[in-house]
């Protein structure tokens, strides 16, 4: 699997009941535990004072990035993403051939 360093903003439309917001955001965090669990999600952090993530996320290629892992996020509907195909660098500490 490829590795992709995506950045996510999510926007809740105007008007959305907090009851869905709750909800939606409860079944993120229960996708997140299964793709972690099946390494597609490698790392996820917040930067300080921001509602964004940054995150390592893991597909086969950037389509099924899209389609089987971000695709399959509650917010998705929600999310914007920017994302960066990655690539092993030779002075990594964790690098190995």
């Amino acid at each position: 699997m490829r590795e992709f360093l995506v950045e996510i903003t999510t926007t809740v439309p105007e008007g959305t009941p907090q009851e869905e917001v709750a909800e939606r955001r409860a079944a993120e965090a229960v996708r997140a535990r299964e793709l972690a669990s099946t390494g597609r999600l490698a790392r996820l952090w917040r930067p300080v004072g921001e509602l964004r993530s940054v995150g390592v996320w893991r597909a086969d290629d950037e389509e099924q990035l899209h389609e089987k892992v971000l695709g399959t996020l509650p917010l998705h509907a929600w999310m914007t993403f920017a994302i960066t195909p990655l690539e092993p660098h030779p002075n990594d500490p964790g690098y190995t051939e």
